[in-house]
């Protein structure tokens, strides 16, 4: 069966037929590779600290202002701090009548924009080209634009995006079970950070609560 299969690739012996077989199982198997591929999770950070799934509510489908929705609002008190979900690059700081003070952050492959709305005011030093990291701080919720002026929040929409990579158009990709997903994940890297700690750290710490209770054990 091994020589057999040798063959099948060996160009010295092989036929027509064996090559028709081999177009065949590519034929057969690539298709399936790449929709999982297309199919996978996209994996974000959430953007508030301790965001809990209470504050999550699908509103995707949803009329506001005479329009689908297609985003997500997520209640927050003025001022609190808005994280990047992912690794990347600020594309556009913009202020529009609708989403006031609003970012347009793009992903490191430039494949989903990731919209932020309603900003009190942004982050210091932040201006479009610079590189971001998931977790850095890049904006303070706030209610510039359409929002009411006594319901801070934060807009949050998530775009794929097309070839020509524009900024204001893409696909509208309903963020809620996305954001479900990350609030469900492990506890977040900056979280750790913030508190003073690492991942290394923690690590080594778990390693040796586990060695000092197996020799209590003993």
């Amino acid at each position: 069966m091994g020589r057999r299969i040798c063959n099948l690739f060996n160009p010295g012996v092989i036929s027509s037929k064996r090559l028709a077989v081999a177009v065949l199982c590519i034929c057969t198997f690539l298709p399936s590779v790449v929709k999982a591929t297309e199919d996978s999770p996209l994996k974000i950070g959430p953007p508030l600290d301790s965001l809990k799934t209470s504050e999550l509510h699908d509103s995707f489908n949803e009329i506001h202002h005479g329009h689908r929705h297609e985003a997500i609002d997520i209640m927050r008190p003025r001022g609190t701090p808005i994280r990047a979900v992912t690794d990347g690059f600020i594309r556009k700081v913009f202020i529009s009548r609708q989403g006031g003070l609003t970012i347009y952050e793009f992903d490191s492959g430039s494949a989903y924009c990731f919209y932020y709305a309603h900003l009190d005011h942004y982050a210091e030093k932040i201006r479009e080209g610079m590189p971001v990291a998931r977790g850095d701080v890049i904006g303070y919720v706030g209610t510039t634009g359409d929002a009411l002026p006594d319901a801070p929040q934060l807009h949050f929409a998530i775009f794929k995006l097309g070839l020509d990579k524009s900024w204001w158009k893409g696909e509208a990709i309903n963020p809620y079970p996305i954001l479900l997903r990350a609030v469900t994940a492990p506890q977040s890297v900056w979280v750790l950070q913030d508190r003073g700690w690492s991942t290394d750290s923690l690590t080594k710490k778990s390693v040796a609560a586990r060695e000092q209770s197996s020799a209590g054990g003993l």
